[in-house]
């Protein structure tokens, strides 16, 4: 599942735009917005506020999603103390997660992306940061390092709902005809062989992070073809294979084969190649917070005192460094800095640094499309029934559903029985429509509509009388910024370009500049800015 994602729009952590009680049903559901009403404040004209204080500070990182704070945890890593980390709207940004208080004790679940696959031979930095959470116990910088066995993910891993009945696996290879099942291997094995091919330049084709992969202009050409306009002309026709990679477009991108590239599409199958001595290829990393463990993992290497809550509202370069108007709850503030690192979305970052274009960004033409999502925290009283022969596993899917399935928090609970209370978390890409519309349409929504689209798959397995007899409360996260859609063109995006070599006093980091949102991308950018940043 690619939830990993969605390392879009920082928000406020509870931002509560509706709170009600579906009268008919018994169940409280909030709807979370984090991020809106920062958002609409930077979109409105008008005045800037006076600032009533300020401070000084070397670095100044402006926004606490997974590129902000990887940024703060080298710079006091490497033994810098003269830097200063905004939380912006959302602390922790996508990598957020939330909590209920059940009858038998918290539970905490991921508000946005929730797991990470086992890190490439090239993301060297997520593999430090791993080793020093204890996440990798041995040899870290080794081709199969050892993984905890509690961020491993347990077995059963994925099922899928097909024709019926659960299988494993996410793949209906062994429920579909000899001809259909023969082009399922074709693909795998075709996408197989491109792991470790390399470019004319010797690099990998494709490789986390983006930044490495080969500049091999005959696969680059891939970019400007859509992906599924590159699998029907290999002669990949097999309805299940389309409804699979639909899916997993929607899940790593937050759009379809038909507005994800070629290259973006081959990307997520062949970038990877990361292997554990003890879980077989493919395993990935979770934890029932999702990644807010590693958030709080790199929060927590920040010294209290580098770190302050509010947010930018405007960033300008001086003669002598930047300047940076910022607001929080005691009001308005300026922080002068030697140099800052705009760790924001570039589509806010394009509200926030006035003279954008001057970098070689120009929004109108470069800013990358933004997939809305939704994800929705069921609190259940106990499980519903599953079949004897396919029970529960940590990700569950419906094959052709628009929605993403859900993940089970207490999945990776190391305990003999099953817990009193469980937290499914459903997600859902809005990739039915442009994100503009998605986005609008998601403004205009209640909590009873919203909740419809985000129980799709529950009310389908479980059925509705079963599903809402066991659910006790509904958080509802909207993230109308959630991702990056890598569509045609993003490779050779100039302003993306300009952006990822920006050497100033303004530095950007954040993972839109790869066009594409997940955690290693995120933190790849942070570390280039905070090592920039320390440089001079």
């Amino acid at each position: 599942m690619r939830r990993r994602s969605f390392l879009g729009l920082a928000g406020t952590a509870f931002a509560l735009s509706a709170c009600r009680r579906l009268e008919h049903l018994g169940i409280p559901i909030r709807v979370l917005q984090p991020g809106l009403a920062e958002g609409h404040q930077l979109r409105s004209p008008g005045p800037l506020p006076i600032p009533t204080r300020a401070l000084r500070t070397g670095v100044a990182i402006l926004g606490s999603g997974v590129a902000g704070l990887t940024a703060a945890w080298r710079l006091a890593r490497d033994g810098h103390d003269d830097f200063l980390l905004l939380d912006g709207p959302e602390p922790d940004g996508n990598a957020a997660a939330g909590r209920f208080d059940s009858p038998s004790g918290p539970l905490l679940h991921p508000l946005g992306a929730h797991y990470l696959p086992l890190p490439s031979m090239e993301s060297r930095g997520v593999r430090e940061l791993l080793f020093e959470l204890g996440v990798i116990e041995a040899e870290p910088f080794s081709e199969r390092p050892r993984f905890s066995e509690a961020a491993l993910v347990h077995a059963p891993d994925e099922r899928l709902y097909f024709d019926g009945a659960w299988h494993e696996g996410l793949l209906p290879t062994g429920q579909v005809d000899a001809a259909e099942a023969a082009q399922h291997r074709r693909f795998l094995a075709e996408v197989a062989g491109l792991t470790q091919r390399r470019g004319d330049d010797g690099r990998r084709l494709f490789c986390v992070p983006q930044a490495l992969s080969s500049t091999d202009a005959e696969w680059r050409r891939l970019d400007a073809l859509p992906f599924r306009d590159w699998l029907v002309a290999r002669g990949y026709s097999a309805p299940s294979l389309h409804a699979w990679l639909d899916y997993v477009c929607r899940d790593e991108y937050g759009a379809g084969p038909e507005r994800v590239s070629a290259w973006a599409g081959l990307h997520y199958f062949a970038s990877r190649g990361g292997h554990a001595a003890n879980a077989a290829d493919g395993t990935v990393l979770t934890w029932p917070e999702g990644l807010a463990f590693l958030a709080r993992g790199l929060r927590a290497r920040v010294p209290p005192a580098r770190q302050r809550p509010g947010h930018a509202l405007r960033i300008d370069e001086t003669p002598k460094g930047v300047s940076i108007l910022c607001q929080d709850s005691a009001g308005p503030f300026l922080i002068h800095a030697r140099r800052a690192i705009c760790a924001m979305p570039l589509h806010v970052a394009a509200r926030v640094v006035p003279h954008l274009r001057d970098y070689g960004f120009d929004p109108a033409r470069h800013l990358p499309a933004q997939a809305p999502w939704l994800v929705a925290n069921f609190l259940l009283d106990g499980f519903p029934a599953e079949p004897p022969d396919a029970p529960l596993a940590w990700d569950n899917v419906i094959h052709g559903s628009p929605g993403l399935g859900w993940v089970v928090s207490t999945h990776q609970w190391l305990r003999a029985a099953k817990p009193a209370h469980t937290v499914f978390t459903a997600y859902r890409a809005l990739a039915d429509q442009a994100p503009t519309e998605a986005r609008q349409r998601l403004l205009t929504m209640g909590p009873d509509e919203l909740l419809a689209l985000a129980a799709v798959d529950l009310k389908q397995a479980y059925g509705a009388l079963e599903l809402w007899r066991r659910t006790r409360a509904v958080d509802i996260t909207v993230r109308g910024h959630g991702m990056a859609i890598p569509g045609c063109g993003s490779l050779g995006n100039p302003g993306l370009a300009a952006l990822q070599a920006a050497d100033g006093r303004l530095l950007f980091a954040h993972a839109d500049l790869s066009g594409y949102s997940v955690f290693e991308e995120a933190s790849w950018w942070g570390e280039r800015a905070a090592r920039l940043a320390a440089a001079s």
